[in-house]
This record gives C-alpha cells, sequence and structure tokens, in this order.
C-alpha cells in the first residue's frame, strides 16, 4: 500500500501525487462513506490517501482516506441536501481585499471570515491596489487592518504589480496549502500568474458567500508552486459559505462575539433584541466594531428563511 495526495478530481478518476513524488492515476475501490457528512464526492483534492497499484487495468485503487483536519464544502445542488467535498487538509485561505477598483464590502469579508471559521480555517487577508488609492483609500486600509487585527486576523497591504510587495505574498504562501480567493477583479488571477509564471490559472470566483453559486459540475486541481506549497484551484469555491450553520451557532464564528457572548443574560441570547445583551452592550461602547455587528445581523436576516 502506498500513500500520496490527491491532485486532481474529475469526479470518478483521480491524480495522486505518491510520496516518492510520481503522479498516479487512480480510481477509488468500492463505496466510501464519510462520516458526519452527505457528500456526492466521496475523494477531494487535498486529501491524504492510500492506494494500491492494479496491474491488470493498468491503474492505482484508493482504498483508505486519512482523516482530514478541515475542507470546504458546497450544496450538491439546489434540490439536494447532499454537499459536495471542494477540497480538504487546507493550511490557509487568503482572502483579496480592495477598498475600490472594485469595491470589496465589510459584509463579503465577515461573511467569508464566519465561513472559515466554521471549517476551520485561517484567513490572511490581503488589501491589494494600494498603489492606487487616494489618501482617503489607504486611511480607509489602515482602518480595516486595524479592525482586523485586533480580532485576531493577519493582515497585508500590497499592490500585486511591485516586486517587492510579491515576496510578502510568496512568504505567505511558502510551504502550505492554499486557497486564493476574492471578488472578481480584485487581482487574484494577476497575483497567482505572477506567483508561478505559466501557470495561467483561472482562478476561482466568489459570490456572496451565504448564497450557493451555480451548482455546475466543476473539478478541482492542486498546483505546486516553484518556491514550495501548493495553491488550490477551483471554480466550485463559489459556492463556499455557510451551508450548515444554525442560527445559535452563528455567533460562535464572529470570534469577538463569541468571546464576549458568555457574558450575556441569556444563554441563548441572539444579540439582537434580548436584555441584558453583553454583545449590544460592547457594541454601544465600541468593543466590538459596528461593521462586524452589523455584518453578523445581515447573514441573520439573510438565513431567516432557513431558520424558520
Amino acid at each position: 500500500m502506498k500513500k500520496g495526495i490527491v491532485f486532481k478530481s474529475t469526479g470518478s478518476r483521480y491524480i495522486v501525487k505518491s510520496t516518492e513524488g510520481e503522479m498516479v492515476n487512480c480510481t477509488i475501490k468500492g463505496k466510501f462513506r464519510m462520516k458526519d457528512i452527505k457528500s456526492t464526492n466521496p475523494v477531494s483534492v487535498g486529501d491524504v490517501v492510500n492506494f494500491s497499484w492494479d496491474e491488470a487495468n493498468d491503474v492505482g485503487v484508493i482504498a483508505e482516506i486519512e482523516e482530514r483536519k478541515n475542507y470546504i464544502i458546497r450544496k450538491a445542488s439546489k434540490l439536494s441536501k447532499q454537499t459536495h467535498i471542494i477540497a480538504a487538509n487546507i493550511d490557509q485561505a487568503v482572502l483579496l481585499v480592495t477598498v475600490n477598483y472594485p469595491i470589496t464590502t465589510n459584509v463579503f469579508v465577515d461573511r467569508f471570515l464566519a465561513s472559515a471559521e466554521a471549517y476551520r480555517i485561517p484567513v490572511r487577508i490581503v488589501f491589494n491596489k494600494v498603489d492606487r488609492y487616494d489618501d482617503a483609500h489607504l486611511q480607509l486600509v489602515d482602518d480595516c487592518r486595524e479592525m482586523y487585527e485586533n480580532i485576531g486576523y493577519e493582515t497585508y497591504a500590497i499592490s500585486a504589480k511591485k516586486d517587492e510587495d510579491l515576496s510578502v505574498v510568496t512568504n505567505l504562501l511558502k510551504d502550505k496549502v492554499s486557497v486564493i480567493a476574492g471578488h472578481s477583479g480584485v487581482g487574484k488571477s494577476t497575483l497567482v500568474n505572477r506567483i508561478q509564471p505559466g501557470l495561467n490559472l483561472k482562478v476561482a470566483e466568489i459570490s456572496d458567500v451565504h448564497q450557493s453559486g451555480r451548482h455546475t459540475t466543476t473539478f478541482a486541481e492542486m498546483h505546486e508552486l516553484h518556491f514550495g506549497g501548493y495553491i488550490i484551484d477551483t471554480p466550485g469555491i463559489r459556492g463556499y459559505g455557510l451551508i450548515d450553520i444554525e442560527k445559535e451557532e452563528l455567533h460562535h464564528y464572529f470570534v469577538e462575539i463569541f468571546k464576549v457572548s458568555e457574558y450575556c443574560q441569556f444563554g441563548n441570547c441572539t444579540h439582537i433584541h434580548e436584555p441584558g445583551c453583553a454583545v449590544k452592550n460592547a457594541v454601544e461602547v465600541g468593543e466590538i466594531a459596528l461593521t462586524r455587528y452589523q455584518s453578523y445581523l445581515s447573514i441573520f436576516e439573510s438565513n431567516e428563511e432557513k431558520y424558520r
């Protein structure tokens, strides 16, 4: 039995990079049933698998999947309650943000961060296109960075066109498995293709994170970076969102709200209308940023129909 990492998934066929560095075409053995998740695909990009060689059919056969440390999922279809695992064992998501050209809203960023918290994926926030900003925009970048760093997120400010800033990103990605995300137009393609010339990725676009996006068939793929590390490219990440989060759990994924919530008068406080709410008090005195609280309300309200 050999071990390897799944680099590409096309539904029923997989490309696995073995520990010896060999790329092996594989299928799966029988039917896999994963614990606690109803999935349309048993094996995903990023999975660590054990496989054997079937000489008769000249193909590797995946027999086991090692336990995942995390994964990203999307709904399999509008009518299905099943999910599709997009990628597994991700070290970080790098969220590319622009305060102009185009505007990335705080709500979008906060939805993404909440989703990442739910999936246990660390996020680094990279503010791009700083070379195009006037003083007002640069001040906005500084204010946003301060807010998110106070919560505990790492932030960076770069221009993807500048070599010295590019080194910041390569150091961030080095020796890690990363997903690069952000609105269309924020510079993902420029950044990725400058980091790894010739890759020419069709970089994933993300719609509003609470929406499921278009449920077309998509195939993820992992790409090795010449300086060490990997990028996972998948159009399916546009459905990366708040899929199985109940209203009682939502505040768990806003780090600073969760921290304060233990002081609320009621254990099941939604932090919206209840008396004795420590979260609302923290917002009023500035301990929790108003924009973060507004994002929490926005996500709560947008999922109200599902909650009912």
